[in-house]
């Protein structure tokens, strides 16, 4: 039996080719949406927190596990986002903030215009 060398991390490869990043990037997800991702989730977990708390009758361990698993899932968004903001960056430049990726047309246009500003 051959054993095949397994990558967890950021090269970790999918069995079409390329790594996960490259697939969610490819996929249109931005690291601004898993930086957005990220915050909700600390609200959700707050959130899921509170609800536990006043909803159930098992008290506060049960309510702090709730609140626990659910806030486990920010720094996963963060790891992501950051790994996709690589991508973008490695990409050809980070897009815009509604996610749109400009032109090479654009681009000389935006720096004509911001150095006519500076004049």
């Amino acid at each position: 039996m051959a054993l095949v060398p397994v990558s967890l991390g950021y090269g970790a490869t999918n069995p079409k080719g390329g790594t996960m990043i490259t697939t969610l990037h490819k996929w249109g997800i931005t690291s601004g949406l898993m930086y957005t991702a990220g915050f909700v989730s600390i609200g959700a977990s707050f959130a899921s927190w509170m609800a536990s708390n006043r909803l159930e009758a098992s008290g506060m361990d049960r309510a702090d596990r709730w609140g626990i698993f659910v806030g486990e899932w920010a720094p996963t968004f963060f790891a992501i986002g950051v790994a996709l903001r690589t991508e973008e960056m490695q990409d050809g430049g980070m897009p815009d903030t509604m996610g749109h990726r400009r032109t090479a047309d654009e681009k000389a246009d935006g720096r004509a215009d911001a150095s006519a500003v500076m004049r």
